[in-house]
């Protein structure tokens, strides 16, 4: 009986091992094939012929699966020396395996079980114990700001907005994220506790989970950062209410529904709205509604209400409303909408807004628009495409279609007189061969224009004839920085989405002396053929970057050594010379670092008494491919659409297919995942790093969050590994010390020592914090606040949550 057993557990191991060992033996001379490693392929035939030996030699087949064993820990040292997660992928399996091998039952010779064992124990013994030293590896740059600079301060006041205030998105017009308050402390954090909870019920509907297809979902997405003027929150939600908060309780004073069209509901894929803006008339205009909230309705308006009262103003366009449709002509439903809160100043209203990416190169116009924020009449458009650029469109008028849109949040100088905000690209975003000049010339640009003419001061472009989406999602931060003589410079850095920092004087748009910017050579080759790429772009020289290196094949990463072959093979399949590889023609391109980060639309933080920058970053690796329009239209596949008024347009999906109508091609773009829906690239995927403006240099970096809620099959369980982890949402800094980030896909919202970037404090929020924090005063007691309420597109649980926090978790 026990020798039928034995038998039974023997084949079973067989079988295993040659199912295995077929699959990598196969997939490993095709990456021979391929150019890549033999690793694979011999790993595959010793694993098939233990299988075999293991029926009739089983200790032949113990000696021989031991011996490669040994070989596989020494060719995984060999490719990332004692890297955690490097070992983990290449080494885990095969332990797993010869764990197995130790069951009594599995390929014995009749002898005893160490006797049959001890080669797979000894070779297990190696394996395990590279894999134990390799926990002890860093992925941190570890340092300590310098007690002076520390200890740097402000005058109060310095910024136009009390310090217990959150006026702006960034708390001040200058974008900086930085609070005056130091009442919490690394001393006293631990006391850190919920003062109270709010639900603002705004919570997501069917079908509103992630875009899934063409009109088959929408994100819901709680992206909110609250702001706050004397004793009251103001807030807006994915739906468009807009509410007002005690700021110290968290009750409701009021809330106004502008009830946005459904079929505008229905139609975005991207339900957000990121906050609110407050504006006070100036005294010398007459006006019934004088404290004003202003914020974006999903259905392109903008509505102005007032800041007591939460009802409409009725001398602000319509009735409290303007149409952000009007002077673009014919607008697909979908198609523009306003996901930021405009900026507002010197009585003028500043917006752009969310174009539809990759639908056609014949889309509704990019300009940017400023109105009287008193009346709600239009004051300017800048637009690109317009000669001159600045003009006041009147009845009848059209903006230029197709032009760059500028959607995230502005920021702006009040002495200066300027507003400034990035630009994105004339759709589509991966093939440029229609664009004009003047698209190319202001596309993935920072912009300063004066706040009441809107005449264009300057402009600064970050990529040039962009193909792979690097549009600027924020406003720069402003920050005074010594130059490199020792003067004070009015500056502001630029973060991007290739994790790129561009350090400009604000009044000229020059780079800063000592913060020279140099043209590169970048990729050339394989680019459509009725398109062009640019053979250099801007790299800034001396400030740090947070761009991640060129992706190696050894690089490649899953659950198992099975799919992380697997990646293997599509890197060896893809069109890919490092960043900036332009997207091909009927051959996938991987694009590394993707529109996906690094640095978002959450921008970076600046604290400008220390001079100390912040930017959590995220790294995950994006594939396109470009293919002929005509061949999939006449197949059936791609609808027809010319754009008409009045014809319905027909949408792609926002992440699946762009079908880019107007041009010769579609392109299809998904995130790099296997087929267990693992990255492709491993970790560390998130981190947060603070990098000295006067000295240039990365004080710490830490990997941020964990997997604790994304897990294979997109699951939402899984071990709290430290790989550092995706995120969207900004963070926070105060004079206190502390630095506050939610963000993370892991739903907790972390406070971290400043002069360390260690975490401190940490709190499990009930929902998705993919949101900026902030932090204000009343009654003496600092609070700190967020948002959540969940990210349809990361997949972190929704909700519809206000957290604030105070020490002791008492109010007064």
């Amino acid at each position: 009986m026990q020798k039928s057993g034995m038998k039974l557990w023997s084949v079973i191991t067989s079988v295993i091992f040659g199912i295995v060992g077929l699959f990598l033996l196969l997939g490993g001379i095709k990456l021979l094939f391929l150019g890549g490693s033999w690793f694979y392929a011999l790993a595959g035939f010793a694993m098939l012929a233990a299988a075999v030996l293991g029926l009739s030699k089983p200790q032949t087949a113990m000696r021989l699966y031991a011996a490669f064993l040994l070989l596989a820990t020494v060719w995984s040292l060999f490719e990332v020396g004692f890297d955690i997660w490097g070992l983990e992928v290449r080494l885990l399996t095969l332990v797993g395996l010869g764990v197995w091998l130790l069951i009594p039952g599995v390929w014995r010779a009749g002898s005893t079980w160490l006797t049959d064992k001890r080669e797979v124990l000894g070779a297990l013994a190696v394996s395990c114990l590279a894999l134990v030293a390799s926990c002890f590896s860093s992925y941190s740059i570890n340092g300590t700001v310098a007690a002076d600079r520390m200890a740097a301060s402000l005058p109060d006041m310095h910024d136009g907005v009390p310090a217990g205030d959150w006026h702006y998105y960034g708390r001040n017009a200058q974008g900086q994220r930085y609070t005056p308050l130091d009442q919490i402390t690394p001393a006293n954090i631990s006391n850190l506790k919920r003062a109270w909870v709010t639900e603002t019920g705004d919570t997501q509907q069917a079908g509103e989970a992630v875009v899934a297809g063409p009109d088959a979902g929408h994100e819901f997405n709680l992206e909110l950062t609250p702001i706050k003027v004397k004793d009251t929150l103001y807030i807006c939600t994915p739906h468009s209410w807009v509410m007002a908060l005690d700021a110290k309780t968290g009750k409701v004073k009021w809330k106004y529904d502008p009830k946005p069209a459904k079929a505008d509901l229905d139609t975005n894929v991207y339900l957000a709205c990121r906050g609110v803006s407050y504006y006070r008339i100036p005294d010398e205009i007459q006006t019934s509604c004088r404290e004003r909230i202003y914020s974006p309705v999903a259905d392109a308006r903008i509505v102005a209400v007032n800041a007591e009262t939460g009802q409409p103003c009725d001398d602000f366009g319509d009735h409290g409303f303007i149409s952000m449709r009007e002077y673009m002509g014919n607008v697909p439903l979908g198609f523009h909408f306003i996901t930021s809160p405009p900026m507002v100043m010197k009585n003028r209203l500043i917006t752009g807004g969310w174009i539809f990416d990759n639908q056609a190169n014949f889309e509704p116009s990019g300009a940017v628009r400023a109105f009287d924020a008193t009346t709600g009449k239009i004051a300017w458009a800048w637009d690109a495409g317009h000669n001159p650029e600045t003009w006041t469109p009147g009845p009848g008028d059209m903006l230029t279609r197709d032009t760059p849109n500028a959607w995230g949040v502005y920021t702006a100088d009040p002495a200066l007189g300027l507003v400034y905000f990035g630009t994105g690209n004339a759709p589509p975003d991966n093939w440029g061969g229609s664009r004009r000049p003047f698209d190319d010339a202001t596309s993935s640009a920072t912009v300063a224009l004066d706040i009441v003419t809107g005449e264009r001061r300057w402009l600064y472009q970050t990529v040039h004839h962009d193909l792979w989406d690097m549009d600027l999602p924020s406003g720069p931060t402003m920050v005074d920085l010594p130059d490199a003589n020792g003067q004070t410079v009015p500056a502001l850095v630029q973060s991007t989405k290739r994790g790129e920092f561009f350090v400009l004087d604000r009044r000229t748009g020059q780079p800063v002396p000592g913060y020279p910017v140099e043209e590169r050579p970048v990729p050339t080759a394989g680019h459509a053929p009725d398109d062009r790429v640019s053979p250099t772009q801007p790299y800034p020289a001396a400030m740090p970057s947070l761009t991640p290196a060129n992706l190696k094949e050894s690089d490649m990463w899953g659950a198992t050594l099975l799919d992380q072959m697997l990646c293997r093979l599509e890197y060896r399949e893809s069109a890919y010379e490092g960043q900036f590889t332009p997207p091909h023609v009927g051959k996938t391109t991987i694009v590394y670092p993707a529109f996906y980060g690094v640095v978002d639309w959450q921008g970076i933080t600046i604290d400008p008494a220390r001079k100390l920058m912040f930017a959590n970053a995220s790294y995950l690796p994006f594939r396109i491919k470009l293919d002929h329009r005509n061949k999939l239209e006449q197949e059936g596949v791609l609808p027809k659409w010319q754009g008409a008024g009045n014809e319905p347009a027909a949408k792609g999906n926002a992440l699946a297919i762009s079908p880019d109508y107007g041009t010769p091609y579609v392109a299809y773009t998904n995130p790099w995942l296997n087929p267990l829906q693992i990255p492709c690239k491993g970790p560390i995927w998130g981190t947060l790093t603070a990098i000295d403006l006067v000295t240039k240099k990365i004080v710490w970096q830490h990997p941020v969050g964990t997997t604790r809620d994304t897990g294979p099959f997109r699951t939402h369980n899984n071990l709290p590994l430290p790989t550092g982890m995706y995120n969207i949402g900004g963070n926070i800094v105060t004079k206190g010390g502390l630095l506050f980030m939610g963000a993370t896909a892991d739903d907790y919202l972390r406070a971290f020592d400043v002069a360390t970037g260690k975490v401190i404090w940490k709190d499990r929020l009930p929902a998705g914090g993919q949101a900026t924090p902030m932090s204000y005063e009343v009654d003496g007691k600092q609070y700190v606040l967020i948002a959540a309420g969940g990210h349809g597109g990361l997949g972190t649980r929704s909700g519809d949550y206000i957290l604030a926090y105070t020490l002791d978790g008492a109010t007064k």
